[in-house]
């Protein structure tokens, strides 16, 4: 149940050719502090329960749970979450023997396009497709929990 995962932004839209699926997302926060972050989401027409613990090896690795849920579960549990939702567009792009999940994010958090890569190392070496940009998996201000309660949009332009 540890997910070994790398984050990175994504410097153009070519993945969007390339992608295999696409849905929309919508997810929020029961519990958003890093010891252990409860996430409610709805995928499609799907509804998930998420529990992540704190990240280990400067973020690469922590511990997750999820758990599919009907999805008029998730509608009512969505209600009680934390302010900061997030929304996004989620598509799946193959790039050798791996996949990655690119996230096109919208309302507070638009402008933000980040791609994740789950491993089964932290050492395991992965094909770098064109559109992959700058490696932000050490930076917790992508997190999507982070993102929740201090959206892209708010931020100073660096």
């Amino acid at each position: 149940m540890v997910e070994i995962e790398r984050k990175f932004l994504v410097k153009s839209d070519d993945f969007k050719e390339q992608a295999f699926t696409q849905n929309n997302i919508a997810q929020g926060y029961l519990s958003s502090i890093p010891e252990r972050t409860v996430r409610v989401r709805i995928k499609g027409n799907k509804g998930f329960i998420t529990i992540k613990g704190i990240g280990q090896h400067g973020g690469m690795s922590r511990f997750e749970w999820e758990n599919e849920i009907p999805i008029d579960e998730a509608q009512e549990l969505l209600k009680l979450c934390e302010r900061g939702k997030i929304e996004k567009t989620r598509f799946e792009v193959k790039s050798g023997k791996h996949i990655f999940e690119i996230d096109e994010f919208y309302g507070e958090n638009e402008g933000l396009v980040m791609a994740e890569i789950e491993l089964e190392s932290e050492t395991e070496s992965f094909e770098k497709p064109d559109w992959l940009g700058e490696e932000v998996t050490n930076d917790k201000r992508y997190y999507n929990a982070y993102l929740s309660k201090n959206p892209f949009k708010s931020w100073e332009k660096q």
